[in-house]
Protein backbone atom coordinates (compact mmCIF):
# COMPACT_ATOMS: atom_id res chain seq x y z
CA UNK A 1 0.00 0.00 0.00
CA UNK A 2 1.24 3.62 -0.66
CA UNK A 3 -0.91 6.54 1.15
CA UNK A 4 -2.84 8.42 -2.06
CA UNK A 5 -2.01 11.67 -3.30
CA UNK A 6 -5.01 14.18 -3.83
CA UNK A 7 -7.32 13.48 -1.06
CA UNK A 8 -9.10 15.70 2.11
CA UNK A 9 -9.51 14.47 5.83
CA UNK A 10 -13.29 14.81 7.08
CA UNK A 11 -14.55 14.62 10.12
CA UNK A 12 -15.45 11.37 11.74
CA UNK A 13 -12.62 9.27 9.99
CA UNK A 14 -14.16 10.08 6.37
CA UNK A 15 -11.84 11.17 3.35
CA UNK A 16 -12.61 12.96 0.27
CA UNK A 17 -10.73 11.71 -2.47
CA UNK A 18 -9.63 14.58 -5.41
CA UNK A 19 -8.45 12.09 -7.37
CA UNK A 20 -11.55 11.42 -10.26
CA UNK A 21 -14.52 13.81 -11.11
CA UNK A 22 -16.69 11.03 -9.02
CA UNK A 23 -14.76 12.65 -5.67
CA UNK A 24 -16.17 9.81 -3.54
CA UNK A 25 -16.55 10.32 0.36
CA UNK A 26 -14.86 7.48 1.86
CA UNK A 27 -16.11 5.75 5.03
CA UNK A 28 -13.27 3.97 7.02
CA UNK A 29 -13.08 0.77 6.46
CA UNK A 30 -14.35 1.10 2.84
CA UNK A 31 -13.20 1.82 -0.93
CA UNK A 32 -14.34 4.42 -3.61
CA UNK A 33 -16.19 3.17 -6.91
CA UNK A 34 -12.65 2.24 -8.41
CA UNK A 35 -12.42 0.14 -5.58
CA UNK A 36 -8.35 0.33 -5.37
CA UNK A 37 -8.20 3.34 -3.26
CA UNK A 38 -9.49 2.41 0.55
CA UNK A 39 -9.71 4.64 3.51
CA UNK A 40 -7.79 3.13 6.51
CA UNK A 41 -7.61 4.99 10.06
CA UNK A 42 -8.52 8.01 8.47
CA UNK A 43 -5.93 8.06 5.35
CA UNK A 44 -6.82 7.29 1.94
CA UNK A 45 -4.53 4.53 0.54
CA UNK A 46 -3.23 3.13 -2.96
CA UNK A 47 -3.80 -0.23 -2.86
CA UNK A 48 -2.57 -1.04 -6.56
CA UNK A 49 0.66 0.86 -6.07
CA UNK A 50 3.45 -1.38 -7.87
CA UNK A 51 0.84 -4.37 -9.13
CA UNK A 52 1.39 -4.72 -12.29
CA UNK A 53 -1.21 -6.93 -13.65
CA UNK A 54 -0.08 -6.35 -17.21
CA UNK A 55 2.99 -5.59 -19.37
CA UNK A 56 3.18 -5.81 -22.83
CA UNK A 57 5.84 -4.18 -26.00
CA UNK A 58 2.54 -2.72 -28.06
CA UNK A 59 3.08 -0.16 -31.38
CA UNK A 60 1.96 3.08 -30.56
CA UNK A 61 -0.88 2.49 -33.03
CA UNK A 62 -2.29 0.43 -30.62
CA UNK A 63 -2.95 2.73 -28.70
CA UNK A 64 -4.56 4.15 -30.88
CA UNK A 65 -2.22 7.05 -31.34
CA UNK A 66 -1.45 7.65 -35.44
CA UNK A 67 0.32 11.14 -34.67
CA UNK A 68 2.33 10.35 -31.80
CA UNK A 69 5.82 8.60 -32.97
CA UNK A 70 4.36 6.35 -35.24
CA UNK A 71 6.00 3.47 -36.13
CA UNK A 72 7.39 3.23 -32.50
CA UNK A 73 7.12 0.43 -29.73
CA UNK A 74 5.27 1.46 -26.36
CA UNK A 75 5.53 -0.37 -23.07
CA UNK A 76 2.36 -0.56 -21.67
CA UNK A 77 1.71 -1.47 -18.28
CA UNK A 78 -2.00 -1.53 -16.10
CA UNK A 79 -3.07 -2.24 -12.98
CA UNK A 80 -6.32 -3.39 -11.52
CA UNK A 81 -9.33 -1.18 -11.18
CA UNK A 82 -10.97 1.39 -13.00
CA UNK A 83 -13.21 4.43 -11.59
CA UNK A 84 -16.11 3.47 -14.60
CA UNK A 85 -18.06 0.27 -15.01
CA UNK A 86 -18.61 -0.29 -18.68
CA UNK A 87 -20.79 -2.83 -19.72
CA UNK A 88 -19.30 -2.98 -22.99
CA UNK A 89 -15.09 -3.09 -21.11
CA UNK A 90 -12.92 -5.11 -23.61
CA UNK A 91 -10.77 -5.69 -20.37
CA UNK A 92 -13.21 -6.43 -18.06
CA UNK A 93 -11.35 -9.56 -16.19
CA UNK A 94 -8.80 -7.08 -14.54
CA UNK A 95 -10.46 -3.66 -15.05
CA UNK A 96 -13.57 -4.92 -12.97
CA UNK A 97 -12.40 -7.61 -10.67
CA UNK A 98 -12.09 -5.37 -7.79
CA UNK A 99 -15.57 -4.16 -7.82
CA UNK A 100 -16.99 -7.44 -8.36
CA UNK A 101 -14.91 -10.01 -6.15
CA UNK A 102 -12.94 -7.38 -3.91
CA UNK A 103 -9.73 -9.43 -4.91
CA UNK A 104 -6.70 -7.64 -6.32
CA UNK A 105 -4.02 -9.21 -8.01
CA UNK A 106 -0.79 -8.17 -9.43
CA UNK A 107 3.07 -8.54 -9.09
CA UNK A 108 5.43 -5.71 -7.58
CA UNK A 109 7.05 -4.17 -9.78
CA UNK A 110 9.43 -1.45 -9.11
CA UNK A 111 8.71 2.08 -11.21
CA UNK A 112 12.94 1.73 -12.29
CA UNK A 113 12.09 -2.19 -13.22
CA UNK A 114 9.45 -0.32 -16.00
CA UNK A 115 12.22 2.03 -17.44
CA UNK A 116 14.58 -1.10 -17.33
CA UNK A 117 11.64 -2.93 -19.27
CA UNK A 118 10.97 -0.42 -21.70
CA UNK A 119 14.95 0.45 -22.66
CA UNK A 120 15.21 -2.91 -22.85
CA UNK A 121 12.66 -3.44 -25.47
CA UNK A 122 13.60 -0.61 -27.85
CA UNK A 123 10.68 1.18 -26.75
CA UNK A 124 10.27 4.78 -27.09
CA UNK A 125 7.76 5.62 -24.75
CA UNK A 126 5.57 3.74 -21.87
CA UNK A 127 1.83 3.83 -22.12
CA UNK A 128 -0.50 3.83 -18.82
CA UNK A 129 -3.16 1.38 -20.79
CA UNK A 130 -5.62 -1.04 -20.51
CA UNK A 131 -7.26 -0.60 -17.56
CA UNK A 132 -8.11 3.24 -16.38
CA UNK A 133 -4.43 4.95 -15.28
CA UNK A 134 -6.36 7.62 -13.21
CA UNK A 135 -6.82 5.09 -10.54
CA UNK A 136 -3.11 3.87 -9.84
CA UNK A 137 -2.14 7.71 -10.49
CA UNK A 138 0.65 7.29 -7.96
CA UNK A 139 2.44 4.91 -9.61
CA UNK A 140 2.43 6.28 -12.87
CA UNK A 141 3.61 9.63 -11.54
CA UNK A 142 6.66 8.12 -10.32
CA UNK A 143 7.12 6.31 -13.38
CA UNK A 144 6.81 9.31 -15.85
CA UNK A 145 9.69 11.24 -13.67
CA UNK A 146 11.81 8.38 -14.50
CA UNK A 147 10.81 8.01 -17.86
CA UNK A 148 11.18 11.55 -18.64
CA UNK A 149 14.99 11.46 -17.18
CA UNK A 150 15.81 8.60 -19.13
CA UNK A 151 14.36 10.31 -22.25
CA UNK A 152 10.87 8.05 -22.94
CA UNK A 153 7.48 9.89 -23.54
CA UNK A 154 4.76 9.36 -21.15
CA UNK A 155 1.06 8.15 -22.70
CA UNK A 156 -2.15 7.62 -20.99
CA UNK A 157 -5.33 6.01 -22.49
CA UNK A 158 -7.90 6.75 -20.52
CA UNK A 159 -11.70 7.63 -19.63
CA UNK A 160 -10.72 11.01 -19.44
CA UNK A 161 -12.65 11.12 -15.97
CA UNK A 162 -9.69 12.75 -13.97
CA UNK A 163 -9.98 15.95 -11.85
CA UNK A 164 -8.76 18.96 -12.87
CA UNK A 165 -5.70 18.56 -9.41
CA UNK A 166 -4.87 15.56 -10.98
CA UNK A 167 -4.01 17.19 -14.44
CA UNK A 168 -2.40 20.45 -12.57
CA UNK A 169 0.41 17.64 -11.24
CA UNK A 170 0.71 15.27 -14.57
CA UNK A 171 0.22 17.81 -17.11
CA UNK A 172 1.36 21.35 -15.28
CA UNK A 173 2.54 23.70 -17.62
CA UNK A 174 6.05 24.00 -15.47
CA UNK A 175 6.71 20.57 -15.65
CA UNK A 176 4.48 18.25 -18.06
CA UNK A 177 4.79 14.56 -17.54
CA UNK A 178 2.58 13.60 -19.61
CA UNK A 179 3.19 13.89 -23.31
CA UNK A 180 0.30 12.43 -25.36
CA UNK A 181 -3.49 10.49 -24.51
CA UNK A 182 -5.94 9.00 -26.08
CA UNK A 183 -9.33 9.53 -24.38
CA UNK A 184 -12.52 7.63 -24.98
CA UNK A 185 -15.18 10.41 -25.46
CA UNK A 186 -17.95 7.13 -25.52
CA UNK A 187 -21.06 9.15 -26.49
CA UNK A 188 -22.66 13.06 -26.75
CA UNK A 189 -25.06 12.61 -23.98
CA UNK A 190 -25.48 12.25 -20.07
CA UNK A 191 -27.88 9.09 -20.68
CA UNK A 192 -25.14 7.06 -22.10
CA UNK A 193 -22.37 7.78 -19.67
CA UNK A 194 -25.23 7.18 -16.37
CA UNK A 195 -26.78 3.71 -17.91
CA UNK A 196 -23.41 2.57 -19.61
CA UNK A 197 -20.41 3.93 -17.36
CA UNK A 198 -21.82 5.14 -14.24
CA UNK A 199 -20.72 8.16 -14.94
CA UNK A 200 -21.17 11.70 -16.39
CA UNK A 201 -20.41 13.29 -19.62
CA UNK A 202 -19.22 16.49 -18.92
CA UNK A 203 -15.80 15.97 -16.97
CA UNK A 204 -14.78 14.20 -19.64
CA UNK A 205 -15.55 17.46 -21.97
CA UNK A 206 -13.78 19.23 -19.26
CA UNK A 207 -10.60 16.98 -19.22
CA UNK A 208 -10.01 16.97 -22.89
CA UNK A 209 -10.22 20.85 -23.02
CA UNK A 210 -7.68 20.85 -19.87
CA UNK A 211 -5.28 18.53 -20.99
CA UNK A 212 -5.40 20.80 -24.91
CA UNK A 213 -4.66 23.48 -23.09
CA UNK A 214 -1.94 22.16 -21.22
CA UNK A 215 0.09 21.35 -23.96
CA UNK A 216 -0.94 17.38 -24.13
CA UNK A 217 -0.85 15.91 -27.80
CA UNK A 218 -4.59 14.20 -27.47
CA UNK A 219 -5.86 11.86 -29.61
CA UNK A 220 -9.89 10.65 -29.26
CA UNK A 221 -11.28 7.60 -29.98
CA UNK A 222 -15.61 6.57 -29.87
CA UNK A 223 -16.82 3.44 -30.01
CA UNK A 224 -19.63 3.67 -31.75
CA UNK A 225 -22.19 1.16 -31.25
CA UNK A 226 -25.35 -0.27 -32.52
CA UNK A 227 -28.50 1.41 -31.04
CA UNK A 228 -26.69 3.51 -28.14
CA UNK A 229 -24.34 5.90 -29.73
CA UNK A 230 -24.27 5.73 -33.44
CA UNK A 231 -26.93 8.27 -34.39
CA UNK A 232 -25.95 10.77 -37.17
CA UNK A 233 -26.96 13.97 -35.47
CA UNK A 234 -24.61 12.44 -32.11
CA UNK A 235 -21.64 11.73 -34.25
CA UNK A 236 -21.65 15.07 -35.95
CA UNK A 237 -21.81 16.53 -32.25
CA UNK A 238 -18.56 14.64 -31.40
CA UNK A 239 -16.61 15.73 -34.03
CA UNK A 240 -18.18 19.51 -33.89
CA UNK A 241 -16.88 19.64 -30.50
CA UNK A 242 -13.36 18.02 -30.68
CA UNK A 243 -13.20 20.84 -34.31
CA UNK A 244 -14.43 23.49 -32.01
CA UNK A 245 -12.81 23.05 -28.42
CA UNK A 246 -9.37 20.84 -29.56
CA UNK A 247 -9.20 22.17 -32.92
CA UNK A 248 -9.17 20.29 -36.43
CA UNK A 249 -6.15 18.77 -36.52
CA UNK A 250 -7.02 16.48 -33.29
CA UNK A 251 -7.08 12.32 -34.47
CA UNK A 252 -10.91 11.30 -34.25
CA UNK A 253 -10.50 7.26 -34.52
CA UNK A 254 -14.04 6.01 -34.51
CA UNK A 255 -14.03 2.07 -34.11
CA UNK A 256 -16.37 -0.64 -34.67
CA UNK A 257 -17.86 -2.58 -31.61
CA UNK A 258 -17.46 -6.29 -30.96
CA UNK A 259 -20.78 -7.93 -28.63
CA UNK A 260 -18.06 -8.26 -24.90
CA UNK A 261 -18.31 -8.38 -21.20
CA UNK A 262 -22.32 -7.47 -20.37
CA UNK A 263 -23.58 -5.98 -24.10
CA UNK A 264 -23.77 -9.04 -25.57
CA UNK A 265 -26.86 -8.17 -27.33
CA UNK A 266 -26.38 -6.26 -30.10
CA UNK A 267 -24.46 -7.28 -33.04
CA UNK A 268 -21.02 -6.02 -34.40
CA UNK A 269 -21.37 -2.26 -35.81
CA UNK A 270 -21.72 -2.91 -39.56
CA UNK A 271 -18.19 -1.73 -41.30
CA UNK A 272 -20.70 0.33 -43.48
CA UNK A 273 -21.53 2.49 -40.11
CA UNK A 274 -18.06 3.12 -38.81
CA UNK A 275 -17.33 3.96 -42.49
CA UNK A 276 -20.39 6.35 -42.51
CA UNK A 277 -18.92 8.46 -39.26
CA UNK A 278 -15.54 8.62 -39.97
CA UNK A 279 -17.13 10.45 -43.38
CA UNK A 280 -19.10 12.76 -40.92
CA UNK A 281 -15.90 13.84 -38.54
CA UNK A 282 -14.59 15.00 -42.37
CA UNK A 283 -17.41 16.73 -43.16
CA UNK A 284 -17.28 18.61 -39.82
CA UNK A 285 -13.73 19.91 -40.79
CA UNK A 286 -11.82 17.34 -38.94
CA UNK A 287 -8.53 16.61 -40.55
CA UNK A 288 -7.49 13.22 -39.55
CA UNK A 289 -10.57 10.80 -39.12
CA UNK A 290 -9.59 6.94 -38.61
CA UNK A 291 -11.54 3.78 -39.27
CA UNK A 292 -11.09 1.81 -36.05
CA UNK A 293 -11.50 -1.83 -35.94
CA UNK A 294 -11.24 -2.47 -39.48
CA UNK A 295 -8.10 -3.14 -40.68
CA UNK A 296 -7.34 -2.02 -44.09
CA UNK A 297 -10.10 0.65 -44.20
CA UNK A 298 -9.68 4.46 -43.49
CA UNK A 299 -6.12 3.68 -41.47
CA UNK A 300 -4.25 5.61 -43.68
CA UNK A 301 -3.19 9.41 -42.48
CA UNK A 302 -4.08 11.48 -45.88
CA UNK A 303 -2.05 14.94 -46.61
CA UNK A 304 -4.72 17.70 -45.53
CA UNK A 305 -3.63 19.51 -48.53
CA UNK A 306 -2.77 16.86 -51.13
CA UNK A 307 -4.87 14.38 -50.19
CA UNK A 308 -1.93 12.11 -50.73
CA UNK A 309 -1.42 9.28 -48.39
CA UNK A 310 1.53 10.61 -46.34
CA UNK A 311 1.36 7.48 -43.93
CA UNK A 312 0.22 3.69 -44.90
CA UNK A 313 -1.74 1.22 -42.30
CA UNK A 314 -2.63 -2.14 -41.97
CA UNK A 315 -3.40 -3.02 -38.53
CA UNK A 316 -1.54 -1.49 -35.94
CA UNK A 317 1.53 -1.95 -38.55
CA UNK A 318 3.30 1.35 -40.74
CA UNK A 319 3.82 -0.08 -44.45
CA UNK A 320 5.21 3.38 -45.38
CA UNK A 321 5.93 6.79 -44.71
CA UNK A 322 6.58 10.15 -46.94
CA UNK A 323 6.59 12.65 -44.41
CA UNK A 324 9.30 14.62 -44.19
CA UNK A 325 10.29 16.80 -40.68
CA UNK A 326 6.33 16.50 -39.90
CA UNK A 327 5.07 17.61 -43.62
CA UNK A 328 4.01 16.06 -46.74
CA UNK A 329 6.84 14.36 -48.69
CA UNK A 330 4.31 15.74 -51.77
CA UNK A 331 3.61 18.98 -51.25
CA UNK A 332 5.43 19.90 -47.84
CA UNK A 333 2.07 20.37 -45.99
CA UNK A 334 2.46 20.61 -42.61
CA UNK A 335 1.33 16.83 -40.90
CA UNK A 336 0.01 17.54 -37.14
CA UNK A 337 1.57 15.22 -34.56
CA UNK A 338 4.67 14.52 -32.73
CA UNK A 339 7.60 12.91 -34.05
CA UNK A 340 6.27 12.63 -37.16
Amino acid sequence: MKEALLYEKLEDGRVRCALCAHRCTVAEGRRGICHVRENRGGALYSLVYGQLIAQAVDPIEKKPLFHFYPGSRSYSIATMGCNFRCLFCQNADISQTPRETGRILGHETLPQAVIAGAQRTGCQSISYTYTEPTVFFEYTLDVSRLAHAAGLANVYVTNGYMSAEMLDVIASPEDRLLDAANVDLKAFTDDFYREMCGARLQPVLDALKMMKARGVWVEVTTLVIPGANDAEGELREIARFIRTELGEETPWHVSRFYPTYRLTDRPPTPAETVLRAREIGLEEGLRYVYAGNLPGMGEDTLCPSCGRAVIRRVGFRVLSREVREGACAHCGARIAGVGL
